[in-house]
């Protein structure tokens, strides 16, 4: 099971910074690449970030490139993903999901790439 833990979602002002945390219970997530997801209302589910088991690969989708950084903790079974200078855009509900492989899927996979998800976390970013 993934879980999004606390601190994680929650309200900021626009320009502020949240940071997800995702915990893996019950299996390691050392042996997948692991991604985070939004999907805001009305819109389809988009990869935001995705890095590798090795964290020798890393991608952003072009609207937080620059801005979110996601990173990994085997050791403590935790993915994260830190979001600065946040804008009203980024509102949505934020999920973590484990990849098929090793590697990330391709970006045009979208969430077919991953095979098991948290339950999502929202975040609201005011203007």
């Amino acid at each position: 099971q993934l879980q999004v833990v606390e601190p994680g979602g929650g309200l900021v002002h626009s320009g502020g910074s949240l940071r997800l945390s995702c915990a893996a219970s019950g299996f390691t997530l050392d042996y997948r690449a692991m991604g985070w997801f939004r999907q805001a209302p009305g819109k389809e589910r988009e990869v935001v970030s995705c890095i590798s088991i090795s964290d020798t690969s890393t991608y952003y989708s072009n609207s937080v490139k620059g801005r979110f950084t996601i990173s990994r903790d085997n050791g403590r079974n935790m993915v994260y993903l830190q979001m600065n200078s946040l804008q009203p855009e980024d509102t949505a509900r934020y999920y973590c999901a484990k990849a098929y492989g090793s590697d990330c899927p391709p970006s045009s996979a979208g969430p077919s790439g991953y095979n098991y998800w948290g339950q999502g976390t929202q975040v609201t970013v005011s203007s």
